[in-house]
């Protein structure tokens, strides 16, 4: 797989990364171990070398996950993860105090199996501790080598600046796909500019845009998408004209929608590298296969068009979570 650089460090990874957080935590029902581990390898069979967790993933559950999946080839994979919630758990509310950040960093790398962490996020940003505590924790857990490169996910344009004055940012972890693109305003302008490389996380629009999710479509209870406005049944019954669009473009290509997606998203800088994920090894086949999938000029402008003319209905975060965005 062809392979880019994030931030000015030169963190190379594959274009396509891994989000291995639907194997426990999120989508329903967790995936079995054994099952998580061999799609995990799978994708590293087939070129994948940047994979993403976090302690809040379970929480601990995911890193352990990943740890055990990737030990055979650990020095051939960068491992992504993140601090920042308190006691890991996303609806306690956030905690980056320099004093926790050491702890789950050295909870993390026990799970994780290894002795250093190649790219460690601040969840959300915390507003209750300076960004550059934040940063200054982060720089000395990188000159103790257990950090290797720190990034920020869903953090502000301020708080990027503030922290990258400290600490180099090599990497801005937030959603962005083709029914969200609110980083277009603010954030990649700052990114392009200070040398960020940029994960986009649900680059498939939290399943959406595969064009299997219709009004109909029942989630497990455990869910999280029961709670997201975007995917009410009348959200999905009003959005599925977009997702019907898009699907008459990837047919003329002859890719599925969900390569379309993640191929824009390749063609909008090459310092982007999303990171989809999957419980089936065939969707992963699938994803790997926008990697490769070229969009010339004409299928860019109409994919544009498409998305001018079809606004995407119903918010992306219920307010409990759309609070702790874009801070």
């Amino acid at each position: 797989m062809e392979k880019r650089i994030l931030g000015t460090n030169g963190l190379e990874v594959s274009a396509l990364g891994f989000g291995c957080m639907g194997l426990s935590f999120g989508y329903g029902l967790a995936t079995g171990a054994a099952a998580g581990v061999a799609l995990i390898r799978a994708a590293f069979e087939r070129g994948v070398t940047f994979f993403d967790t976090a302690e809040a993933y379970g929480p601990g559950v995911n890193e352990e996950l990943l740890g055990e999946a990737v030990a055979p080839f650990r020095d051939q994979v960068v491992i992504a993860t993140k601090f920042g919630f308190l006691r890991g758990l996303p609806f306690e509310g956030v905690d980056s105090r320099p004093e926790n950040i050491r702890a789950v960093t050295e909870a993390s790398l026990k799970r994780l199996k290894t002795d250093r962490i190649d790219l460690l996020y601040q969840h959300r940003v915390d507003p209750n501790v300076p960004m550059e505590d934040v940063a200054g924790a982060v720089k000395e857990l990188i000159a103790a080598g257990k950090v290797k490169h720190f990034g920020l996910s869903e953090a502000g344009v301020d708080s990027i600046r503030r922290a990258h004055a400290v600490q180099p940012v090599t990497a801005l972890q937030s959603e962005y796909s083709l029914w969200w693109r609110d980083p277009e305003t603010t954030v990649l302008p700052v990114l392009e500019e200070l040398g960020i490389g940029f994960v986009p996380f649900s680059p498939l629009g939290k399943g959406f845009l595969t064009g299997k999710i219709d009004e109909s479509t029942q989630f497990d209870s455990s869910d999280f998408r029961n709670i997201v406005p975007r995917f009410s049944p009348e959200a999905r019954k009003a959005n599925q004209g977009f997702v019907e669009r898009i699907g008459k473009i990837a047919a003329r290509k002859n890719v599925t929608p969900a390569q379309l997606a993640l191929a824009w998203l390749l063609a909008q800088k090459p310092w982007i590298v999303p990171i989809p994920g999957t419980t089936k090894l065939h969707r992963l086949e699938e994803n790997l296969g926008g990697a490769t999938t070229v969009l010339t000029d004409g299928d860019l402008g109409e994919i544009g068009d498409a998305l001018a003319s079809l606004p995407v209905q119903g918010g992306r975060y219920p307010p409990q979570l759309q609070s702790l965005v874009g801070r």
